[in-house]
């Protein structure tokens, strides 16, 4: 029974005190706990939006159109009179959802092949290193467009797009931390003990280089919402009346000389923080995660 506690024991301390450096960083650095505090409120946007909005996000109502911020429409109301705050919340498990998807996809190609270039060299590097050339010779959200533009312009064609055109900064970030790593004395002495080249590669390297991944994953998931919105913006992304902030954005550039502000004003305000959130929450991530900075 003593034996069994003892060794069921490390993994519980380990666990609290990765949660207690956790609440160590974000209570000592107030911009990272705005961050978080950001990143929570997206999260619960996206997974209860449906159910918090006051107004159908889809439905019209032409005898409420372009109605100022009020007590009843907290962002007002767009041109079809519809509610722009629902819309708002509405569009965030979009972009979110395309944000993460891409992520993961870029991780799964970009940055597994990047180690692998790294870790074993010869063809593989060859071949991935060219890959990433290939693309990085192009205008990058040019070459978005064209990739949305011959698939269509499908939520899963963004995510693919988005994917492709960082999959270079992912598979370059991966081969660079793996190639310094490919020597080290933890991963000599794993070869020792007789393990396999890709049991190192994914049980030595790949946790060793995590934390700096984990700051470039939050950083792209800014750019994706970006790329998305962007697209949307010049007609390539979601196809209206899907709730987006691109196209919200859009569709409200053209009444801010008449005055109706509010239209663009709040999806705007939403991206923005959100590209906010993600870019200063790579930081905190990579103090949180990395086990040299934990005190």
């Amino acid at each position: 029974m003593t034996a069994r506690a003892q060794t069921g024991a490390p993994p519980a301390r380990s666990s609290f005190a990765l949660l207690r450096h956790a609440r160590y960083v974000i209570g000592e650095n107030p911009v990272t706990g705005i961050a978080f505090a950001i990143f929570v409120l997206l999260v619960v946007a996206a997974l209860l939006g449906p159910l918090v909005t006051p107004y159908d996000p889809l439905a019209s109502d032409t005898s409420a159109t372009l109605r100022a911020p009020s007590a009843k429409h907290w962002f007002g109301t767009d041109q079809l009179g519809r509610d722009i705050f629902s819309r708002v919340v509405a569009a965030t498990r979009l972009d979110l959802g395309i944000a993460i998807f891409s992520v993961a996809l870029v991780f799964a190609l970009g940055g597994l092949s990047g180690i692998a270039a790294g870790f074993f060299g010869g063809w593989v590097d060859r071949v991935v290193c060219r890959i990433a050339d290939t693309i990085m010779a192009f205008p990058l959200f040019v070459l978005a467009m064209g990739i949305v533009a011959a698939l269509g312009n499908t939520v899963t064609n963004i995510v693919i797009a988005t994917a492709i055109i960082n999959f270079p900064l992912y598979a370059r970030v991966a081969r660079a931390e793996a190639n310094v790593r490919r020597e080290a004395g933890f991963v000599m002495a794993a070869r020792l003990c007789g393990n396999g080249e890709l049991r190192i590669l994914l049980t030595q390297i790949l946790p060793n280089i995590m934390p700096i991944m984990m700051v470039q994953m939050s950083l792209t998931m800014g750019y994706a919402i970006l790329n998305a919105a962007g697209l949307s913006f010049i007609g390539l992304g979601v196809r209206p009346p899907t709730p987006e902030w691109g196209i919200m954005v859009a569709e409200g550039a053209a009444f801010i000389v008449s005055g109706e502000w509010w239209i663009a004003f709040f999806p705007g305000l939403a991206l923005m923080l959100a590209v906010f959130c993600f870019n200063l929450l790579g930081d905190g991530l990579r103090d949180i995660v990395d086990p040299q900075r934990r005190t």
